[in-house]
């Protein structure tokens, strides 16, 4: 194996896991991206970041990017080169948006581009590795493979595929408060064990959500009902929290986003919402309301 193209891009965008009640196996690819590129060169490496974590985000060797590109390199047995990365980063970190899935993918995928038999790292591939990096797919998968994704683990294996959606279920508007939370912390708030009875509930939920989105809009509220994760993360978003609850009270299919604290509402306006938002949120200027359309292409390495 060799690497055959020097320079290479891609685009990677947001997603938004769980969706409700699919804690770790629904995702959806929002269509707010990260836009990185990489030329191979004889020696060194130089990083430059405009945008999200401009000045915060490492530059060495530890950069996740950087890091999931040479796991790609490494595992398609290419040779590592000095590389120049420039990422423009538009997905806000610490969110709840899959930042650092899209770092993940990117780098996996910018590998993909450089090596001279891209079908060594095939999406199959590439989902793998980044479901090693992350811990779970939810987010990686509809990264990779764009629109609403179901994933899951098959022992050690992570597996996906696309769902089958109507595109006027979905009118996507996440609500990003600047507050910032860790997923680490966020997974911390949740119990070990979960009654059985709401077990039940979510998967039912899950199941119904599936279906939802397939060309059944008037579910969505019941559709993305969920007893296992979002209250139980309150204690660490609780304005987040709140907000989603008066959402849904006002007939708004609103969910956490990911591991929060970022609020998504699955099909609505900001018309619609910028009233609620100031009526309820103690400092509206704090929230800043986004209307992002579903990504439905899959992210693919642009050479040259």
């Amino acid at each position: 194996m060799r690497i055959q193209h020097t320079q290479v891009s891609v685009q990677v965008p947001a997603t938004s896991a769980n969706l409700g009640p699919g804690f770790d196996t629904l995702g959806m690819a929002l269509d707010l991206c990260d836009e990185l590129s990489v030329r191979a060169t004889t020696g060194g490496l130089e990083i430059t970041v405009d945008g999200e974590g401009a000045g915060s985000v490492p530059h060495g060797e530890e950069h996740l990017v950087v890091r999931a590109l040479r796991r790609g390199l490494d595992h398609a047995g290419a040779p590592q080169s000095g590389l120049a990365l420039h990422a423009v980063n538009r997905i806000p970190h610490g969110r709840g948006l899959g930042s650092s899935a899209a770092a993940t993918v990117a780098g996996l995928l910018l590998a993909r581009g450089m090596v001279s038999e891209p079908e060594a790292l095939d999406d199959e591939t590439v989902l793998q590795l980044a479901t090693e990096f992350e811990g779970h797919p939810d987010n990686a998968a509809p990264a990779l493979l764009g629109g609403p994704v179901l994933s899951w683990m098959q022992g050690p294996l992570a597996r996906a595929v696309p769902l089958r959606h109507a595109a006027e279920v979905l009118r996507p508007v996440v609500l990003l408060p600047t507050a910032t939370l860790s997923t680490h912390r966020a997974r911390g708030l949740l119990p070990a064990e979960v009654p059985h009875a709401d077990a039940v509930f979510n998967a039912s939920r899950a199941a119904l959500l599936v279906h939802a989105l397939a060309g059944a809009p008037e579910l969505l509220m019941e559709a993305t009902e969920d007893r296992l994760h979002q209250e139980q993360r309150a204690p660490g978003m609780p304005e987040s929290v709140e907000l989603m609850r008066v959402l849904r009270q006002e007939g708004h299919p609103a969910v956490i986003s990911g591991a929060g604290p970022s609020v998504l509402v699955m099909a609505g306006s900001r018309r619609e919402l910028a009233p609620l938002v100031r009526r309820f949120v103690r400092d509206p200027a704090g929230w800043r309301i986004a209307e992002v359309a579903l990504r439905e292409q899959p992210s693919a390495p642009v050479v040259g």
